[in-house]
């Protein structure tokens, strides 16, 4: 905890609030990226399509608020689109 002086028990404060929307972000974004990967898996063509668009979204998001680094989001982004592209190849 902070040191009783009032500039650091505000930090403290706002640390608290900032983790855990940050947690809560970041928990959202992977979730939708597991959904698009299960439909994949279950070979659920339309569903993964409409969790992609849920999980460029969520990765947008997570990318402009700070939770995750651009490159990681386009890398995520890429990979997800190539899993559900081969599946409506297919």
């Amino acid at each position: 905890m902070a040191n009783r002086h009032p500039s650091a028990m505000k930090r403290a404060r706002q640390n608290v609030k900032r983790n855990a929307r940050n947690t809560s972000l970041r928990s959202n974004l992977r979730t939708a990226v597991k959904k698009v990967l299960v439909a994949v898996e279950d070979d659920e063509t339309t569903v993964a399509q409409t969790e992609l668009s849920q999980a460029i979204r969520a990765l947008g998001k997570a990318t402009s608020k700070g939770i995750v680094h651009k490159n990681y989001a386009a890398r995520k982004i890429s990979r997800l689109t190539r899993k559900v592209n081969a599946l409506t190849a297919t």
